[in-house]
C-alpha cells in the first residue's frame, strides 16, 4: 500500500469565522464529560476573540472554547 502525502493550502479570509475555504459552526464541547453526562454550551458559530495572527484568534468570544471545539465544515464551490 503506497502512503500518500497531502498538502494543505490555507487562505486567510477577513472574516472572524470563515477561513479560506473553512467555516467554524456550532461548539461541539461536552462541558458535562467529567460527570459521565453530554451537555453542549449551545454557541451557534466560532467568533475570534482578537484579530487574525494573535493566541486570542484561536478562542471563541462567544463561549470561550478553542476553536477546534466548533463543527469544521468545508465550503464546496466559493471561489
Amino acid at each position: 500500500m503506497k502512503k500518500r502525502q497531502v498538502v494543505v493550502k490555507r487562505e486567510y479570509a477577513t472574516s472572524s469565522s470563515t477561513v479560506g475555504n473553512i467555516r467554524y459552526g456550532e461548539c461541539q464541547k461536552n462541558h458535562a464529560a467529567n460527570t459521565g453526562g453530554y451537555a453542549v454550551d449551545g454557541c451557534r458559530e466560532f467568533m475570534a476573540s482578537a484579530g487574525e495572527g494573535t493566541s486570542a484568534a484561536l478562542t471563541c468570544a462567544a463561549c470561550g472554547c478553542h476553536r477546534n471545539f466548533h463543527k469544521r465544515e468545508v465550503l464546496h464551490g466559493a471561489n
